[in-house]
C-alpha cells in the first residue's frame, strides 16, 4: 500500500497506516459498548437489583438515547472549537461515564452511566468523520474510510465474545474495565498523535440563525427526510434484536452456549454486505441495490414472522434468517445514508448531526419498544422486524413519488 504523496500530505502528520487505524479506533468505541456486555446482562440484572428480565434492555437503550441525543451538537461545536478539543471531551465523558459504570451499585445509577457514556461516544461518530475530510478527499477520503469500516465492522462480530470471554475469568464489572481501557488508550493516542485538524481560516462562528436554517432545510426537504425515517426504522429492528438477542437465546431456545457464536455469524453477515456493497454500488446505484435489500428484507422478515406464529421455529432457522435480513441491512443502511444527505451538501456538517439525532433516537425508541414486548417466544422481535421494514417501504415510495430503483421526475 503506497503512502499519500507529499505533495498531497495531509494535515495529521501521521502515517497513512497509522491514521487508519486510528479512525477504527475511534470508531470501534461505540459498538464495544454496546455489543460487549450483552452476555452479561443476567449478571447485571441480578446484581443491580432488576426484577423484571425486559427491564435489563434499558442498560442498552440509555446508551443509545444519550448516543443519539448527543450528536446534535458535537459537528457544530466542533467547527467553531477544533475536532481535537472537543474529541478529547468527548473521549474524556466517554472514559469516566465507563468508570461510574463499573462501580454503579444501583439500577439508577447504572442508567446515568451509561447516558453518558453514549453521549461521551457521540463524539466519535460525528468527529471521525470530520477529521477524516479535514485530511483527504476525494478518493483518498474514500480510502481511508473504506479500511476504517473494514475494522468497525469487525467489532459487533467480536465484541460479544470479548464479553463472554472477560466473564469467563471476571466479574461483569471488568467489563466497564476493559472500556474504561480502551477508551483511555484512543485518548491518550489523540493527545499525543492527532494535531488540530481543522484550519483556524476555516473556524466558522456559532450563528444561531445559519443554525436553524441548515436544520430547516435539514427537516424540510423531501428525499432527505424520507431516507431519514426510513433509515430509523430499519435500525428499530436491528435494535429491538440487540435488546431482546440474550434473552431469545436463553429464555426461547435454552442455547446461552450459542450466543455469541450465532451472533458473530448473523454480524458477519451484515459486513459481508457492507463490503459487497462498495464494490457493486457505483455499477449498479444506490436506488437499484438498496431498494432490492428493502424488498429483501421485507421479504425475509415476513416469511420469519410467519414460521414463528405457525411455531415452527428454530435455533437454526432464526439464524439462517436473523443472517439473510442483516445481510439486507448491510446493503440499504449505507445507501439510504448517502441518499439522505446527497442533497444537503451545502448543510452537511449540521444535516449529519440532525439525521445521526433522529435516525438513533427514533431507532433506539422504537428498538426498545419491540424488545418490551418480549414474551417467551420470537414472535414480537419477527413482527417488529416485519412491520418495520414496511412502514421503511412506505415512506421510500412517498419520498421518491412512488418509484423503486430510479430517482422520481426531476431528480438526480
Amino acid at each position: 500500500m503506497t503512502e499519500i504523496s507529499d505533495a498531497t500530505r495531509p494535515r495529521h502528520g501521521m502515517s497513512f497506516h497509522a491514521f487508519v487505524g486510528l479512525a477504527a479506533a475511534l470508531m470501534a468505541t461505540n459498538a464495544l459498548a454496546i455489543d460487549s456486555m450483552l452476555p452479561a446482562l443476567p449478571d447485571m440484572a441480578r446484581t443491580l437489583g432488576i426484577l423484571q428480565d425486559n427491564d435489563r434492555q434499558w442498560i442498552v437503550t440509555a446508551y443509545l438515547l444519550g448516543f443519539g441525543v448527543a450528536q446534535i451538537v458535537y459537528g457544530t461545536i466542533s467547527d467553531r472549537f477544533g475536532r481535537r478539543p472537543v474529541l478529547l471531551f468527548g473521549l474524556t465523558v466517554y472514559v469516566l461515564a465507563s468508570i461510574a459504570a463499573a462501580f454503579s451499585g444501583s439500577f439508577e445509577t447504572m442508567m446515568l452511566a451509561r447516558v453518558l457514556q453514549g453521549v461521551g461516544a457521540a463524539a466519535t461518530r460525528v468527529l471521525v468523520v470530520s477529521i477524516v475530510r479535514d485530511c483527504y478527499s476525494g478518493r483518498d477520503m474514500a480510502r481511508v474510510m473504506s479500511l476504517a469500516l473494514i475494522v468497525f465492522l469487525a467489532v459487533p462480530i467480536l465484541a460479544p465474545s470479548i464479553g463472554q470471554a472477560i466473564l469467563w475469568v471476571a466479574p461483569w464489572r471488568w467489563i466497564f474495565g476493559v472500556l474504561t481501557i480502551f477508551g483511555a488508550a484512543v485518548m491518550l493516542w489523540v493527545i499525543l498523535k492527532l494535531p488540530e485538524t481543522l484550519h483556524e481560516e476555516d473556524r466558522k462562528p456559532i450563528a444561531f440563525d445559519n443554525v436553524l436554517a441548515a436544520f430547516r432545510t435539514t427537516l424540510t426537504t423531501r428525499i432527505a427526510v424520507g431516507y431519514m425515517l426510513a433509515m430509523a426504522f430499519v435500525l428499530g429492528g436491528l435494535f429491538g434484536f440487540i435488546n431482546s438477542a440474550q434473552q431469545v437465546f436463553v429464555d426461547v431456545f435454552h442455547a446461552p452456549e450459542w450466543f455469541t457464536t450465532i451472533f458473530a455469524l448473523i454480524a458477519m453477515f451484515m459486513a459481508v454486505a457492507s463490503l459487497l456493497n462498495s464494490r457493486i454500488v457505483v455499477r449498479l446505484g444506490m436506488r437499484r441495490v438498496s431498494h432490492t435489500a428493502l424488498l429483501g428484507y421485507i421479504a425475509l422478515t415476513g416469511t420469519h414472522a410467519l414460521v414463528a406464529l405457525a411455531g415452527h421455529e428454530s435455533l437454526w432457522s432464526f439464524a439462517a434468517f436473523q443472517g439473510g435480513a442483516m445481510f439486507c441491512f448491510g446493503l440499504l443502511a449505507p445507501n439510504f445514508g448517502a441518499m439522505a444527505m446527497d442533497p444537503l451538501g451545502h448543510v452537511a456538517g449540521t444535516a449529519s448531526s440532525v439525521q445521526g439525532f433522529v435516525t438513533t433516537v427514533v431507532g433506539a425508541l422504537l428498538g426498545f419498544y419491540i424488545g418490551q414486548h418480549f414474551n417467551g417466544t420470537v414472535v414480537p422481535l419477527t413482527l417488529g422486524f416485519s412491520l418495520c421494514g414496511l412502514v421503511a417501504l412506505g415512506i421510500v415510495l412517498v419520498a421518491e413519488k412512488g418509484r423503486l430503483f430510479q430517482p422520481a421526475p426531476g431528480r438526480a
